[in-house]
């Protein structure tokens, strides 16, 4: 009911709000100019008079160039009006082609039909036996003939009817004029009424939206400025260079009516295209046009104005068609030029008021879904192509340890939210960890074959001796001195997170050892005991991770008191500290919410161990440490 209040307002005030409209839309381009000015110094009356003064100046100028070239086509459009004819006939169709006999049977057609309307069909013969009967009296035998008289206008109707077009344009001009003068004037003081209007506790959001439309709108008609005077030059010289006269007009009006959104470049082009028609004999000069309007269409609009306008307004290209559209209904021209400055406000209205962002969403060029939700939304739909596509195109631009933290654990945890709330059956459950779990398989082998062939080395020394080797003199590093010992906590997701990490370590050079979900690691340790330097990382997501895992590391503490403990939570937003301490007394060494710090941490435990038994060797042997 508020939009369609809003609408109906739109409509019904048009008269006033138009002018305000293009008032404001000048004071974003004027503005700069002004405040310019303003350093030299100058006061802001004045400084607002003298760029009223100039910009009345140059569109007048503009507009008698533009008056004077079109008096001088309108007048030598007699000399071509032979080869205007020669066209319109090579363009009828000849009587024996196929198209001249289409053209043909569909007039015969078109005739029959408007016969049968005005002859209706004869009654059919009388078998009563009593004759014709008399026609009734009121019918007349033939139609009246009707001439409509028109009334002699006196001197007010005449000059009413001529100069009523021109006066309303005018009337908007002047209008137009007046509210930009009283905006630049009075500027503040209208800034300061919008934010007393918000209120002081909107003071912040309010003046963020006024400094965002402002920016945004402000660099959009300087860029527009800027993008279709190059245009309407780059115009004229290639109309010049084909020969059409009056090419300064043409690059004008190219240059001018391309403020006007699809339809006025097309109208801008259509005017050199008839004139060639009829300046020159052959097709080629109408062709040419024709194709120098293509070609700087298609460097513009997907070249200069995505790399320009899409930074400055923030309007995607299916938003800026429905509203240009939705403008132009609502406005006529006015809407239609006034388009992207309108969406504009209405895209930061919906970016700063919380009950209007689906405008922000609906109408802005920011990603709708982010990468994790894409990502998930498309397990949940069962297509693990384009969730194989995501993952593909986020690691052109981002590592492997970014994609693994901020799009597949956040879409694990997503599920797991899902899964516990009911939300997620089991085939979509099933389908989406044995989809992750592939995903995951997948990058490791990749990885593993850009990894350096040292840090494989290293890993099968760790595995096959146990021991490990001290650094040398040569240039490679030494072999990691820990080994990581990597344990989900309750499901299956903890399981891939937990493989994701045990991945990232070992490209880092460690040696790990991954266990599954469900193990009997104290089995498993009393095999492969671990000493004072390993780490044991434990894995879980949200949104039960903390009870699950103060579990579990207060089993690692009994069987292994002195070992390090690092408990990764997932996506855990909160404070880190005050998470340590809701493990108990037996919380873990090191609390991490992200795969890049536990590796980051795990690294420095390591350069400790290594200058720890460094400094043990010098200790020992002063010489080998010389």
């Amino acid at each position: 009911m508020v939009l369609a209040g809003v609408v109906l307002v739109l409509y019904f005030a048009r008269a006033v709000l138009i002018p305000l409209a293009l008032a404001v839309t000048l004071n974003f381009l004027l503005t700069p100019v002004v405040t310019w000015f303003q350093k030299l110094p100058m006061r802001r009356v004045p400084a607002v008079a003298l760029v009223m003064l100039i910009s009345i100046a140059a569109v007048g100028g503009m507009g008698w160039v533009v008056a004077n070239q079109l008096l001088e086509v309108a007048n030598d459009l007699p000399k071509y009006r032979l080869n205007i004819h020669n066209k319109m006939e090579a363009l009828h169709s000849a009587p024996d082609s196929a198209l001249g006999r289409a053209t043909e049977s569909v007039k015969e057609i078109g005739k029959e039909l408007s016969d049968s309307e005005t002859n209706p069909a004869t009654p059919p013969p009388d078998t009563s036996g009593r004759g014709p009967q008399p026609k009734a009296a009121s019918q007349p035998a033939v139609p009246l003939p009707v001439q409509v008289v028109t009334v002699p206008a006196n001197g007010l109707q005449y000059v009413r009817e001529v100069l009523g077009p021109a006066l309303r344009p005018l009337g908007t001009a002047g209008m137009v004029l007046i509210f930009t003068v009283f905006i630049l004037v009075k500027q503040e003081d209208l800034r300061n009424r919008m934010l007393r209007l918000a209120g002081l506790a909107q003071l912040n959001a309010m003046t963020l939206a006024l400094d965002d439309a402002a920016r945004r709108i402000s660099r959009y008609l300087v860029m527009q400025f800027l993008v279709n005077a190059c245009y309407g030059v780059c115009f004229g010289t290639g109309v010049f260079l084909i020969g059409i006269p009056n090419a300064t007009l043409w690059g004008v009006m190219a240059g001018l009516l391309r403020i006007v959104p699809y339809v006025g470049i097309v109208t801008a082009t259509a005017f050199p295209v008839a004139l060639a028609l009829a300046v020159f004999n052959g097709w080629g000069p109408p062709v040419l046009v024709i194709l120098l309007f293509v070609l700087l269409e298609v460097i513009a609009a997907n070249f200069v104005e995505p790399l320009l306008y899409g930074a400055h307004t923030g309007i995607s290209s299916l938003a800026l068609l429905v509203t240009t559209v939705f403008w132009t209904m609502l406005w006529g021209w006015a809407g239609l030029v006034l388009a992207v400055p309108l969406t504009v406000c209405v895209i930061v209205m919906g970016r700063y008021v919380p009950r209007m962002s689906f405008l922000h969403v609906l109408l802005g060029d920011e990603t709708a879904l982010s990468a994790e939700a894409q990502f998930y939304q498309r397990l949940l739909a069962l297509d693990q192509d384009d969730a194989r596509t995501i993952t593909t195109s986020f690691l052109k631009t981002h590592s492997l340890v970014n994609l693994y933290d901020e799009v597949l654990a956040p879409a694990l945890s997503l599920a797991e939210q899902d899964r516990h709330k009911g939300a997620l059956d089991e085939t979509r459950e099933s389908f989406l960890f044995l989809s992750v779990s592939e995903i995951v398989s997948e990058l490791a082998v990749y990885q593993s074959e850009e990894a350096p062939a040292k840090s494989r080395k290293l890993k099968l020394r760790w595995r096959s001796t146990g021991q490990p080797e001290l650094p040398s003199s040569k240039a490679e590093p030494a072999p990691s001195a820990i080994r990581i010992f990597c344990l989900p906590v309750n499901d299956q997701a903890d399981e891939i997170t937990s493989s994701m990490l045990a991945q990232l370590l070992e490209r880092a050079g460690y040696g790990v050892v991954s266990l599954p979900v469900g193990s009997p690691f104290e089995e498993i340790l009393s095999q492969l005991p671990p000493e004072p330097q390993d780490v044991v990382c434990i894995s879980a997501l949200p949104p039960f991770a903390f009870a699950q895992s103060r579990a579990l590391c207060q089993r690692i503490r009994i069987h292994l008191p002195q070992i390090k403990i690092l408990a990764g939570i997932w996506g855990f937003s909160g404070d880190l500290d005050k998470a340590k301490e809701r493990f108990g007394s037996t919380r873990p060494d090191r609390v991490v919410a992200s795969l890049a710090q536990a590796v980051e941490q795990i690294n420095q435990w390591h350069s400790a161990t290594l200058a720890s038994e460094s400094a043990s060797r010098s200790a020992l042997d002063p010489a080998s440490a010389q």
